[in-house]
């Protein structure tokens, strides 16, 4: 069942948001050769907290920390680690996830370490793009599977894959709510979208196949084939003409609202 939100509920996930958007500000700074994603947990972790949200992450089936820290092959879920450490050219996901009085909000973006490649950066930009035509076709009266599609589209036809076994998801006082909301599908499939739905829509991309593999730590995802990977998210809200995306930081605030 997907949760419409009320306009309290919505306020309380807005203020998530804003704590989401200030742990990329934060982190930001540390991303650059030399630094361990460790480090960049523990600073997300400081400002969480110092915001007066909890991070619904940890603990999360026993997940050990308050955000996902992946590098280069790693799509999804790498635990953080004194042991990785970044180097000039790298691409890190960061995930995080901030609870706000019982709400939450979930957003990811990809950092470049230093100077990448032109694929890579190819990679980041196709990526970025997809959640933007994806979020494009939402709103009131169109389909879930709208957005999908416009995925899946933008990825594949820049010639890459969508991961098929991770998807997007509803969210609200769960990080995990319905509707469960895969990286591809068909047009005018899937619920009707409606005011007040809250959505975390995250491309998950692959530079070569769509395969992946799950590290023996039950947690890390990798691409099967060791080829670069990148992945951006954002929670939006379903408003009446449109949708808000509420995890933008101050600086993104100018270049998308």
């Amino acid at each position: 069942m997907i949760i419409v939100k009320s306009t309290r509920e919505i306020e309380l996930m807005k203020k998530a948001g804003e704590v989401v958007a200030k742990v990329f500000e934060e982190c930001g700074k540390l991303m650059k050769p030399g630094v361990s994603t460790y480090q960049i947990n523990a600073k997300a972790e400081e400002v969480i907290t110092s915001m007066g949200c909890t991070g619904p992450c940890k603990g999360y089936y026993d997940y050990p920390a308050m955000t996902c820290v992946s590098v280069n092959d790693t799509l999804i879920h790498g635990i953080p680690s004194h042991k990785i450490i970044l180097r000039e050219g790298d691409i890190v996901s960061l995930d995080v996830v901030a609870n706000y009085q019982g709400y939450c909000a979930d957003a990811t973006r990809t950092f470049a370490i230093g100077i990448i490649s032109e694929r890579a950066q190819r990679l980041m930009e196709v990526t970025k793009q997809a959640f933007f035509n994806g979020i494009a076709q939402a709103k009131p009266g169109n389909h879930l599977g709208d957005i999908q599609s416009a995925i899946q589209k933008t990825v594949e036809s820049n010639g890459y894959n969508v991961a098929r076994d991770f998807t997007g998801h509803g969210i609200g006082k769960s990080m995990h709510e319905d509707p469960s909301i895969p990286n591809f599908g068909k047009e005018g499939s899937g619920p009707l979208l409606q005011k007040g739905m809250t959505l975390a829509i995250e491309p998950m991309v692959l530079e070569g196949r769509k395969d992946t593999r799950i590290l023996g730590d039950g947690w890390t995802v990798k691409s099967r084939d060791g080829k670069l990977t990148c992945h951006y998210e954002n929670t939006i809200v379903i408003t009446e003409n449109g949708r808000e995306i509420i995890t933008l930081t101050e600086e993104e605030k100018k270049l998308y609202v």
